[in-house]
């Protein structure tokens, strides 16, 4: 996320990934690696935000850490995807890339974090 403040909620925090990410894979060139990895990872930021909407949700506290876990997990796989995507060298595309993947791993080490706190 850029230098503003990053919502506290998590839902909202999940939420506005998965909606920064569709921004971001729209603007990118139209390559056969950038269309396929783009739909991983438009998938991939989806589930991060549905897992941790579904987790607070859960019937029991093995359901709701699997959830936490399936989040992390496609946290983890967002950083793969944008890691992948070539860019095309446009500095705002290079950045946004940079933060995104940021945001991916912070997430990723709060979802750490969460199912550390269920064991």
């Amino acid at each position: 996320m850029k230098n503003e403040m990053k919502p506290y909620d998590l839902e909202e925090r999940t939420f506005l990934f998965a909606k920064r990410v569709r921004c971001f894979v729209a603007g990118l060139s139209k390559t056969l690696a950038n269309n396929e990895d783009g739909k991983q990872l438009i998938r991939s930021s989806g589930s991060v935000a549905a897992n941790y909407i579904e987790a607070n949700e859960s019937l029991s506290k093995k359901d709701f850490a699997m959830r936490i876990k399936i989040s992390r997990k496609e946290a983890k796989e967002s950083t793969l995807w944008l890691r992948l995507i070539k860019y095309d060298g446009i500095k705002d595309r290079d950045k946004e890339k940079d933060i995104l993947i940021q945001e991916a791993n912070e997430l990723t080490k709060i979802f750490s974090a969460i199912v550390e706190k269920t064991k």
